[in-house]
């Protein structure tokens, strides 16, 4: 039994070291769509999140459909990762607004004031 089993159980362990090796190394699939603008993220985001609806609606998902999802997945990312630098982006201008009134600099608190509503705006409308 010694020298039967061990060349098996090496070829096992071997496969298992050979399939972990390629999981951890493998590419990314698709680019996604990009999202340059906080409007292009909120646009990518109606729109890939109807796609998605449409596929979830399904009553069984096949294996296309997987495929699918997998790859509006990416464009998803996308668009909220620019939501999200878009959102300190809008906190860090707030916070100036904060400290600027603290400190009773008016034109400082004008400035950063109208910059935070209008960046806010473009993101209460697409809530709309």
């Amino acid at each position: 039994m010694g020298k039967k089993c061990v060349k098996p159980l090496a070829m096992v362990v071997m496969l298992a070291c050979s399939a972990t090796v390629f999981a951890s190394e493998r590419p990314d699939h698709y680019q996604g769509q990009t999202a340059e603008s906080l409007e292009q993220a909120l646009a990518n985001l109606t729109t890939y999140n109807a796609k998605l609806k449409t596929v979830l609606e399904k009553s069984e998902l096949s294996l296309q459909d997987m495929a699918h999802i997998h790859e509006l997945t990416y464009s998803l990312e996308n668009a909220l990762q620019r939501v999200d630098v878009e959102l300190d982006s809008l906190a860090a201008t707030l916070e100036e607004v904060h400290l600027s009134s603290e400190k009773a600099h008016g034109e400082q608190v004008k400035t950063q004031g109208e910059k935070y509503l209008k960046h806010a705006e473009t993101l209460l409308q697409s809530g709309r």
